[in-house]
């Protein structure tokens, strides 16, 4: 089944678009790890079969998953001004915003006539930017149940452990500077 789902995410990571122009841009600009999921590829994280995360991604249609190494790109904090400002001229308003295991957590909802038609969701640290860019919508008291979901998987969880570990020497380096 792991073997499935790692061949699922590598065919999905080459044929799928990005849901935001932003999303898309910030992925060209600054190198990092960049997934993609479907409503039926997130229905395989659900190894356990909980019926509760079921109910979470029912209305996602698509999703993509964007990590940067900030110390490695050298995003500033001005450049995450400006990436809140793109989603903002894309029709994005700022939902809810906070704190999640020490990192800023910001959710932003594209909705037209009433009906949310993408959801952004930006997980900041002072290492790291995670981005879900989502074609559809999940309950906003939902939304850190996902990022747990993502990361715990074990698959994607070491994807995402082997990226954030890839630069650990030079990051040393560079705090012993400071």
């Amino acid at each position: 089944m792991k073997k499935v789902l790692f061949i699922c995410l590598v065919l999905i990571n080459v044929a799928v678009q990005a849901q935001t122009k932003t999303t898309q841009s910030l992925d060209d600009k600054y190198e990092g790890l960049s997934l993609y999921f479907y409503r039926n590829t997130l229905r395989m994280l659900n190894q356990s079969e909980d019926p509760a995360f079921d109910e979470l991604i029912k209305d996602i249609d698509k999703m993509r998953f964007l990590m940067v190494d900030k110390i490695t790109s050298k995003f500033s904090q001005n450049d995450f001004t400006k990436l809140l400002g793109a989603y903002k001229s894309e029709s994005y308003e700022e939902i809810m915003t906070g704190r999640y295991e020490g990192k800023s957590f910001g959710v932003y909802m594209k909705e037209v006539k009433g009906d949310v038609k993408g959801t952004v969701m930006l997980l900041n640290d002072s290492t790291n930017l995670m981005v879900l860019d989502i074609l559809g919508k999940i309950p906003l008291n939902k939304a850190p149940e996902l990022f747990k979901a993502i990361d715990s998987n074990t698959d994607i969880g070491k994807r995402i452990e082997n990226f954030v570990k890839k630069d650990e020497p030079k990051k040393k380096d560079q705090d012993s500077k400071n």
